[in-house]
């Protein structure tokens, strides 16, 4: 692990850097644009102008046809102060979106969205896949929210959009546009936990229709056994990040996004060293990753018949990984590129174009699982304005998989707007194309897995039905929805040092309700979420149907802020997780229900900023109940309980927050 001095060092270098990007004479001018562009008012309603990109139409998220959850650059800022080194809170207090631990030994987290597995959600920046067509679940836990300007979250079944990666929902990072003037912050963070983290970012125009931007970041936690059972309770870590990006927009309304990015980390778990398991053998756990992408989006308007839009990316990365006496080094590359044609003739707009994506992994010391899936496919999209309160909405794609054959994903939306009252319905189809990596494999590695049969593709019918109204600051949101799931893969014990994966004999069912109420008035604003999930599977031993495990029915949160611009914020939260269905765990067979509560202050002098934060007031940690280790190695190799609470108990984590150039 990196020294103090050597922390310090990088500290004063990147610090020197944001002065150097923004002398003091840009310093002391002031943009009069808003915060972010995504950040201006509609001065006729009252409302929030954002503009969706996930859903490729362009439209206001109150115009969407379809329901889009946006966490605006206000929102993305709190949650920086929060967690500066992931993306993990920012996304987890989203009305049926949820965060779960997928690894209690190497602390990776995967995102579920209304019941359905983390496998099933895409994840974007700015509608490329540069995390992977299936991102690992360590993966989330490796991109800051720096550069964000906001998060788009689609719910429910997205492959008619974004083809088989998308069964589950999409959650789509765009980047922050650069302004007129130069601008750079920096954030320094530490934490009760002895974890720093140091971000940086910096944007500056180059010409009139040339900018860029540059964000970096540092982040470090020490290993920490909690409980003092030899076992590490929060692996250790080390990474680095950096994602240039640049910017064109030509007189014409034409543009030009180019991005690349590059991470690398080494993780520790396992057993601490001199420390044993029950078999009397030591079992050190580590994961180093290497991560490089590269991506680009352009619009170019056609005169007379509509714009054309282009987007293609690349991922490669690697791990390194230790379980135990396995060692395995592995490969994986995305390949997506995509070209469409859209435009509006009256009340009718459309855009139909075609894609190919193409994934590759190798493993070294399991080549029995290595694939190489390519899905080139054909979509189209039409959106019909019936009135000015009624707009339908139809969606089409087929994809042709080099292993799973020929899928159609067809989804139809209709959204009824009278006044201050939104009705939203659709229902959509999609499709999965299997991996080995469920979140068991993720956690334990191949070593254990059988070889893979002839798997099935995993499909899903979903739909929703949303009612919502927003006047006089205040908005209220009811979700119902509901999923069918086929073919769902599932992990059966073989004998007692091996698994395999199988399709499940019948339908994964989940049906489910979200309310959302906020209020706000002047400073102050207040926001309360429930959300029942009611989801059954069949068992993987054939006999039967059973809760799926670590799905609460239950969950709900409180959140209150005071912000004011140029003085400061302070917030307070809770947060509820009703009992949970539990899967092989020997000492209990639900979890405990928990409270989580946490709470935020920043205080704004000039450019610089102080901030103090506290999770998990409470100190809930699931090893007060229950240790993490089993008393013997689960045939998958797994040696701990699946994480079914918090397990990093109380924290507290504060800094310094730097900001120069435009409007700062």
């Amino acid at each position: 692990m990196t020294t103090p001095s050597k922390i310090l060092s990088v500290a004063a270098a990147a610090l020197a850097w944001s002065l150097a990007l923004c002398p003091m004479e840009a310093a002391a001018q002031h943009a009069d644009a808003p915060s972010d562009a995504h950040d201006a008012h509609d001065a006729h309603e009252g409302e929030e102008e954002i503009l969706v990109q996930a859903t490729r139409s362009g439209r206001r998220v109150q115009d969407e046809v379809i329901r889009v959850d946006v966490i605006n650059r206000e929102e993305i800022e709190e949650k920086l102060l929060m967690t500066p080194g992931n993306i993990s809170m920012l996304v987890a207090e989203t009305p049926g979106v949820r965060v779960q631990l997928s690894s209690a030994a190497l602390g990776s987290s995967n995102i579920r969205m209304q019941g359905m597995a983390g496998r099933y959600t895409q994840l974007l920046s700015d509608g490329l896949p540069l995390y992977g067509g299936q991102p690992s679940s360590i993966g989330l836990l490796q991109i800051p929210p720096t550069d964000l300007g906001q998060v788009e979250v689609i719910k429910g079944s997205a492959s008619a959009l974004y083809g088989p990666s998308a069964l589950g929902g999409v959650i789509n990072l765009v980047s922050r546009r650069p302004r007129a003037e130069a601008q750079a912050e920096m954030l320094f963070n530490l934490t009760s936990r002895d974890g720093q983290d140091i971000t940086g970012y910096g944007a500056l125009p180059l010409s009139p229709n040339i900018s860029a931007s540059l964000t970096g970041g540092y982040h470090r936690q020490t290993r920490q056994d909690l409980d003092d059972d030899g076992w590490i309770d929060m692996p250790g870590y080390e990474r680095w990040t950096v994602r240039p990006r640049l910017f064109w927009e030509g007189d014409d309304g034409a543009n030009l996004l180019l991005t690349a990015g590059a991470m690398t980390e080494d993780r520790v778990g396992g057993t601490l060293p001199g420390q044993d398991m029950p078999d009397g053998q030591p079992f050190p756990l580590t994961q180093d990753s290497r991560r490089y992408d590269a991506g680009l989006l352009t619009e170019i308007p056609i005169e007379g018949i509509g714009t054309l839009h282009a987007r293609a990316s690349v991922m490669a990365q690697r791990h390194r990984q230790h379980f135990g006496t396995d060692r395995d080094t592995s490969r994986q590359t995305t390949y997506f590129g995509e070209v469409s044609l859209g435009g509006t003739q009256g009340a009718t707009s459309w855009r139909a174009g075609t894609a190919l994506q193409a994934d590759r992994y190798r493993s070294r010391a399991f080549p029995s699982f290595d694939y190489r899936y390519t899905a080139p496919a054909l979509f189209g999209q039409v959106e019909q304005e019936l009135s000015d309160d009624i707009l339908l909405a139809a969606s089409a794609r087929a994809d042709f998989h080099s292993e799973y054959g020929t899928h159609l994903s067809p989804r139809l939306s209709a959204l009824y707007r009278p006044g201050a009252w939104t009705v939203r319905a659709s229902v959509g189809k999609g499709f999965y194309a299997p991996t080995p990596f469920v979140d068991a494999i993720e956690a334990a590695g191949l070593a254990r897995l059988e070889p893979l049969g002839n798997l099935k593709a995993e499909t899903a019918t979903t739909a929703a039905l949303d009612l919502g109204y927003a006047a006089n600051g205040l908005e209220a949101n009811v979700t119902l929805f509901a999923s069918d799931i086929d073919h769902g893969l599932q992990l059966q014990t073989v004998d007692t040092d091996r698994v395999r994966l199988i399709n499940a004999d019948g339908t994964t069912r989940t049906r489910g309700a979200e309310l959302m109420l906020r209020y706000r008035w002047q400073s102050f604003s207040l926001t309360g979420s429930y959300v029942l999930v009611d989801a059954h599977e069949p068992a993987p031993s054939g006999a039967g149907r059973r809760p799926v495990p670590r799905t609460p029915r239950h969950t709900a949160g409180l959140v209150g802020m005071w912000e004011e611009h140029g003085k400061g914020r302070v917030g307070i939260e809770a947060y509820y997780t009703g009992r949970q269905p539990l899967d092989d765990n020997p000492y209990r067979t639900h979890s405990r229900p928990y409270f989580e509560l946490g709470a935020l202050a920043e205080i704004v002098l000039g450019r610089i900023s102080l901030f103090v934060n506290a999770e998990n007031i409470l100190d809930i940690r699931q090893t007060k109940y229950d240790p993490l280790p089993l008393p013997a190695r689960a045939p998958d190799g797994r040696w701990t309980v699946d994480a079914w609470g918090p397990i990093d108990g109380f924290v507290v984590n504060g800094g310094v927050r730097f900001k120069f150039g435009a409007g700062h």
